[in-house]
């Protein structure tokens, strides 16, 4: 007779629940045990491709390079998984290679075929977001003070570096330099990870906080285009505040902003994502293929569809369970596209948002 895993996972969740009970457990306790089992086997699949015994998560569809962001999404599923060990040599191999010396931010690349792998101190603002946010989740699983300190430091940093009053807004810059110029700045509305914002509101109680969420979601009411109100990857904030397209980029839904309605339904946030969430659906409806990129100025699509990582967190968004695997799939073709598929499974299991 075939084995079959879910009928043996669900006994053990029912085991372990009740275990949890005669221990007097706390639900949310219980709900942490339920979310380390469930993403245990997501994590040994993930782990075993992009994680080196180092401490590096490796991205194969980039050159073999490393960057904060990856480290950040390696934390945050090793976390959800409860593997102390990888996430303690992830955290390690971060703080030793990227951590800046003069901030408390870190470098966003490491070229392994380089002379000089950290060749470029600037930070990436989502990496930064997403290495706290996972430090302060495993301070709520662990209860090491050393993993809140940090993330507050980091948090603090954000608040002070990374957030730019323009125009009568408060925009979070993609980094320290390089995206404010005297006409407009430029920003990547997908940096916007709303569930670890709104833990750093708590955590680093601040005006400007709640000058960033407040204006963060304007920004995403604002920066919608084309016939399908669709966000862009990057966009400009004019001197005067207008909401443009990034003038140097491409003005596509695509890479980037898939991420957009992911982060928004996960920080509770249905509404932003209404466009985003319609168009997709029209296009099942119409069993039309979901393209990679759209063009929000010309309406052009990408040739080629979106990566079986971005279906499934589609799925995942729509409740369409028809294209959410029932198991993980196969890992290792592309390091994106399972990134997705992991963050969609952890992020979203049954949200329905407001």
């Amino acid at each position: 007779m075939e084995f079959d895993r879910r009928s043996l996972l669900a006994a053990i969740v029912l085991t372990t629940s009740a275990c949890a009970r005669a221990n007097g457990e706390t639900d949310e306790q219980r709900e942490t045990s339920r979310k380390s089992l469930s993403s245990a086997s997501d994590w040994q699949a993930f782990s075993a491709v992009y994680l080196r015994p180092d401490g590096r998560i490796v991205d194969n569809g980039n050159g073999a390079i490393s960057h904060s962001e990856g480290q950040g999404y390696g934390m945050l599923l090793a976390e959800a998984a409860a593997d102390r060990a990888a996430f303690d040599s992830m955290w390690g191999w971060t703080e030793k290679t990227l951590a800046r010396s003069d901030v408390a931010l870190y470098s966003w690349r490491y070229s392994p075929g380089e002379a000089v792998p950290v060749s470029d101190p600037n930070n990436a603002t989502d990496g930064d977001i997403l290495i706290a946010w996972a430090l302060l989740r495993a301070h709520a699983r662990w209860r090491q003070p050393e993993h809140m300190a940090r993330a507050r430091e980091i948090a603090t940093t954000i608040r002070t570096k990374l957030i730019h009053r323009q125009a009568g807004r408060s925009l979070l810059l993609p980094a320290l330099t390089g995206f404010v110029r005297p006409d407009r700045t430029t920003i990547n509305p997908c940096y916007y990870i709303w569930p670890a914002i709104d833990l750093f509101r708590r955590i680093d109680p601040s005006d400007a906080w709640e000058a960033l969420a407040r204006d963060g979601e304007r920004l995403a009411r604002d920066a919608r285009f084309g016939p399908s109100r669709l966000p862009c990857d990057w966009v400009d904030v004019t001197a005067t505040g207008v909401v443009l397209p990034a003038a140097d980029k491409p003005p596509r839904f695509g890479f980037d902003a898939i991420r957009i309605p992911l982060y928004q339904l996960a920080g509770n946030r249905r509404s932003l994502a209404t466009e985003v969430v319609s168009y997709w659906r029209q296009l099942i409806e119409r069993k039309t293929m979901i393209p990679a990129w759209i063009d929000v100025v010309s309406g052009e699509r990408a040739p080629y569809a979106l990566s079986p990582g971005g279906t499934a967190m589609v799925g995942h968004l729509l409740h369409a369970s028809d294209m959410v695997p029932a198991s993980l799939p196969v890992l290792g073709s592309d390091y994106y596209s399972d990134v997705l598929t992991l963050l969609s499974r952890l992020l979203l299991p049954g949200k329905t948002g407001r």
